[in-house]
């Protein structure tokens, strides 16, 4: 990552916090003393969360399942050691610690049905312990169960492509690049319901300029604009999409559209080869996998596009649009500074926008 594209990010980032410019209703809990303990059972404990088990483990720390004493619910718990986060360089002027901070910023001005929710931050100055207290997606990822012969079937791709979508259309609209969408960071609740999770390299951006100079994800979704020589630009939010597309690839076909022996023949594929794709495929699907993974990103399809493409619609209709947050209390606020009444206005906004995640969702709001 360059530098001064990350200290922009948490520029933007700090600035918005300290503005009230978050697009969620609660703010996420900040705690600044930490408890480590044990139960009555010998289990270990962080304030109120007791550990059940390890679920999963990243590049900077673990994830840890909890379950909170208060209210019975699980939480998956990132952990961290914030010296060794300190020590980690990831760029000539920046540490890891960069990363989990820019994660946890992006994360505190989210809410959507379809992006990993964060619950709590606890951070004691008087400890190296660092964690992420966020909702636990019981379920799986979105490849699981693909491979030969084939993916997982087109009408629970819809499905998830649908929800893959309207969560990363929120994050554009707030000029967020996830940076690294891929089927390992799309988790599926227990209700079939897609969650975009992992912020680690994601960028945010004060307007529409969205460029950026070297890609940190993952080299077989990584768009072909970014396997090229370093020093060019790319736009983030095209690469975004084309990670969408091969995400797509995998859940139909089970297998990458472009995978080299070594990661430079990787990023020569990406850049070279031609899309092949079965013929016995649906027109409209294979239309949509030509669309996304196009190598010209400014003929690419646009994620509004897809949204409203005719293999996407089936027969659910157009991804309906998300009232966030930060658009539903902007008319509030315009009201109060002329000095008339939003209460009405305020409480069908409300009502109307819970209607509307719930028809998006099915798990259970964790605020």
């Amino acid at each position: 990552m360059m530098p001064c594209c990350t200290n922009r990010s948490e520029d933007i980032l700090k600035f918005k916090e300290q503005n009230g410019m978050v697009c969620r209703q609660f703010p996420v809990k900040e705690t600044r003393t930490l408890v480590r303990s044990e139960d009555e059972n010998g289990n270990k404990m962080i304030n109120e969360y007791v550990r059940e088990c390890k679920i999963g483990a990243g590049s900077y720390g673990k994830v840890v399942l909890y379950r909170s004493s208060i209210d019975g619910k699980n939480y998956a718990i990132k952990s961290f050691h914030k010296s060794h986060l300190l020590k980690l360089r990831v760029a000539p002027s920046e540490t890891a610690m960069s990363d989990v901070l820019r994660e946890v910023l992006i994360m505190k001005m989210l809410q959507h049905p379809n992006i990993v929710n964060l619950i709590e931050v606890i951070d004691d100055p008087n400890t190296d312990h660092f964690y992420m207290v966020l909702e636990y997606v019981d379920g799986k990822w979105v490849w699981e169960g693909c491979g030969p012969p084939g993916g997982i079937g087109e009408h629970t791709t819809r499905k998830y492509l649908r929800n893959i979508v309207s969560g990363l259309m929120y994050l554009h609209a707030h000029n967020i690049v996830h940076g690294d969408i891929k089927p390992d960071n799309l988790l599926v609740t227990s209700t079939g319901v897609v969650k975009i999770g992992d912020f680690s390299v994601s960028q945010v951006f004060e307007d529409d300029n969205d460029e950026l100079r070297r890609s940190p994800g993952t080299p077989v979704f990584t768009a072909p604009e970014c396997c090229l020589a370093t020093g060019l630009t790319y736009h983030g939010k095209l690469a975004d999409t084309w990670a969408v597309g091969v995400t797509l690839y995998c859940m139909i076909l089970g297998e990458y559209p472009f995978l080299g022996e070594t990661l430079q023949d990787t990023y020569d594929k990406i850049v070279n080869n031609p899309l092949v794709l079965p013929n016995r495929m649906n027109p409209q699907l294979k239309d949509l996998l030509q669309g996304l993974l196009c190598k010209d990103p400014e003929q690419r399809l646009t994620l509004d596009a897809v949204s409203n493409h005719p293999w996407v619609v089936g027969e659910d209709g157009p991804i309906p649009d998300y009232s966030c947050w930060c658009k539903r209390i902007r008319p509030e606020r315009e009201e109060r500074s002329d000095g008339s009444s939003s209460r009405d206005n305020n409480s069908i906004s409300d009502e109307s926008a819970e209607n509307e995640a719930n028809n998006n969702t099915n798990s259970p709001d964790l605020h």
